[in-house]
């Protein structure tokens, strides 16, 4: 009798169910966070219908919308859509002045970003959500495959495809450096897209039967992707590259595709964690307790208030105003005794509801904390301040996103830019590598210069700026001390710092070029201011040797 059973798929799916299993404690967390945070991305211990309403334990939105501003602010100072916020260099130090790899290596970035923010890429949006799962969850995922592999004519399809993972999808493993070197994604395919995938050659039976059927059938799939352990250098294919890809269906515990990977294609940053964690925590799980009660807050106020505008009403035991009525211009016989005194009285709860407003104010001020939304207030709320006092802003702010901004360049950017190159590179659509470059391994470095690298450098501009200003006071006594400072380097230095565009400032060669014009133009007009009085002399010389000769005497000055 033959054997059916896939060795291969079955240990995949063990290993699957023991990282569910430990995950069992976060998943209660996120739902939770997920509840009164993002509501749209619960999910973790039960699926909810489409279109079902998600937010009926969401009575105050600070956290909801502190979260958007947390995500919004993240991208605008690590990968804004407006500016090249990494550069590309040789890692030998002997090729930074090499023309032809620097050229190559610029062509490469302005690649790497067309792609990224090409008319058809969804990268944007896809990283939104990645950070959006950061705050809230502490984790992200961004999927990134090869667009040119799956293209299909009129689909305006992008040589790279990004697309963030629901976390619930999501399982990981770290290596001995807590690096994560394993993934794995439990996701559903109906039977229509599991062809279009997959194709017919590798699906089970059942698979293919709905896809004629019922094409529109779920079905489970894990994709696993870890380090191959049986790696052989010698082999060109996919048993040749360094990471093990693996599809398989749950439903029918069947392996349905295998290849390799050059390059990890999920990029799953942490926000932050804590010793012998492997997920990351989150700004919403540091102030989850604040999050929890200001919704608790919110649901008391509401019925104080509630209470305070609409009191519940207080009536005679007899039930003589049994049918009293509420509407405007009603008619209530009996609502007064013989003396004219009103026999209906509103429920005063005593409620203060100024202290409930003023406490509920303080949670709010913590989530917002957590979520840096204060942060970056900062610079709305004081817009006179002075140059000097913005750089010493932009330095704090820089010093408290240091650890974020590290993280998500380790754990994220470097991987994303790796996974790209590697991408477009198999697809031929980058230049061809200077010879210098190629014998040197093709070895690169990531440079990055986005906003939030330049507000770490912000300690720099202080000390220009506070320098600059002392040697002006100096200079009232001292002349000649403010000789001391390269004007046009200072500048320059400061330029770069704050992000100032190339093309505005004046290249060095440029500006020597234009000193030497100037130079030779006041030098031009010194000759100018000077010819009539050299004219008057000549002159004037000639007269007297005219006169000379006439008296018969020897010019003055002039030796006989």
């Amino acid at each position: 009798m033959e054997n059916n059973r896939d060795d291969g798929a079955d240990a995949i799916i063990r290993e699957l169910q023991s990282l569910e299993g430990a995950r069992g404690n976060w998943n209660n967390h996120w739902e939770t966070v997920a509840e009164r945070v993002w509501p749209v991305m619960r999910g973790f211990q039960s699926q909810h219908a489409p279109g079902q309403r998600l937010q009926e334990k969401v009575f105050d939105g600070t956290a909801m919308l502190g979260l958007s501003r947390f995500a919004a602010a993240i991208e605008s100072l690590v990968t804004p859509r407006t500016q090249k916020w990494h550069k590309l260099k040789a890692s030998d130090p002997k090729l930074a002045d090499n023309h032809a790899v620097q050229e190559y290596l610029d062509q490469v970035t302005e690649i790497l970003f067309a792609t990224r923010y090409g008319a058809h890429s969804t990268f944007a949006g896809q990283s939104h959500e990645l950070y959006m799962s950061l705050g809230a969850f502490g984790t992200g995922a961004l999927f990134v495959d090869d667009g040119v592999a799956h293209f299909r004519p009129g689909m305006g399809n992008s040589p790279v495809i990004y697309k963030s993972i629901h976390l619930c999808e999501i399982y990981i493993k770290e290596n001995a450096w807590g690096v994560i070197d394993t993934v794995y994604r439990k996701f559903k395919y109906t039977a229509r897209q599991a062809i279009q995938q997959f194709g017919e050659e590798g699906l089970p039976d059942k698979i293919k039967e709905c896809a004629r059927d019922k094409p529109d059938t779920p079905f489970e799939f894990v994709h696993c992707v870890k380090p191959n352990e049986k790696m052989d250098h010698k082999r060109r294919d996919h048993k040749g590259m360094p990471l093990y890809s693996c599809y398989v269906s749950l439903d029918c515990r069947q392996t349905v595709s295998e290849g390799g990977y050059t390059s990890m294609p999920y990029m799953v940053p942490r926000y932050e964690t804590s010793p012998n964690e492997t997920y990351g925590r989150s700004p919403a799980m540091m102030v989850l307790p604040d999050i929890l009660m200001i919704n608790e807050m919110s649901k008391t106020t509401i019925r104080a208030s509630q209470r305070v505008v609409d009191p519940p009403l207080l009536l005679q035991e007899d039930g003589a105003l049994q049918a009293f009525s509420m509407r405007p211009g009603a008619l209530n016989y009996g609502g007064v005794d013989d003396q004219g005194r009103a026999v209906v009285q509103p429920l005063q709860t005593g409620a203060n509801l100024p202290l409930g407003l003023e406490m509920m104010q303080d949670r709010r001020q913590f989530i917002n904390d957590a979520f840096l939304v204060t942060l970056f207030q900062i610079m709305v709320d004081s817009p006179t301040m002075t140059a000097t006092e913005a750089m010493l802003r932009a330095q704090e702010k820089g010093a408290l996103l240091a650890p974020t901004a590290g993280r998500l360049q380790s754990e994220y950017l470097g991987m994303l830019i790796s996974r790209e190159i590697d991408i477009l590179s198999k697809a031929g659509m980058l230049p061809e590598m200077p010879q210098a470059l190629i014998d040197i391994g093709g070895e690169y470095t990531i440079e990055f210069d986005s906003p939030i690298t330049r507000a770490q450098r912000a300690e720099e501009g202080v000390a220009i700026l506070r320098t600059l200003e002392a040697a002006g006071s100096v200079a009232q006594f001292d002349p000649s001390a403010i000789k001391v400072i390269n004007g046009s380097e200072a500048l320059r230095e400061l330029a770069e710092i704050n992000g100032v565009p190339a093309k505005i400032l004046r290249s060095r060669e440029e500006v020597d070029a234009q000193n030497q014009a100037e130079a030779q133009a006041a030098q031009l007009q010194q000759v100018l201011q000077a010819a009539p009085v050299i004219a008057d002399t000549a002159q004037t010389l000639a007269n007297t040797e005219q006169i000379s000769r006439a008296a018969g005497q020897p010019t003055p000055g002039v030796s006989v």
